[in-house]
């Protein structure tokens, strides 16, 4: 394969320290960015299939995200984490509703 000089360059956020309270928020998200990637394949023909081809459209991951392997949700998690970062770099604020009830984070800590 031919390199394309690409060089890939996200923002740093390596000393952004995340507050404590939105860890939650990382597993909410991570799952989200599942679902959303799972729905985009299932529109384009995907369906789920013990090995990925490209050639038959079949992928493992089309399962739902808490039966994905922790390996697969890590790289999930780090999305979510990275993107919620990202957003604190940018000079945003996060803040959880008033309402808690309207959060969907209820026992996830």
């Amino acid at each position: 394969m031919k390199s394309n000089h690409y060089i890939p360059k996200p923002l740093d956020t390596s000393n952004i320290a995340f507050p404590e309270q939105l860890t939650a928020l990382i597993e909410v998200i991570a799952k989200n960015v599942h679902e959303t990637w799972a729905q985009q394949r299932f529109a384009e023909g995907w369906v789920y299939g013990p090995k990925r081809s490209d050639d038959l459209k079949t992928h493992p991951c089309l399962v739902p995200y808490d039966q994905l392997p922790d390996e697969e949700k890590n790289y999930d998690r780090n999305t979510a984490l990275n993107t919620l970062k990202t957003i604190i770099r940018l000079g945003f604020s996060i803040m959880p509703p008033h309402n808690e009830s309207d959060n969907g984070l209820q026992g996830k800590t």
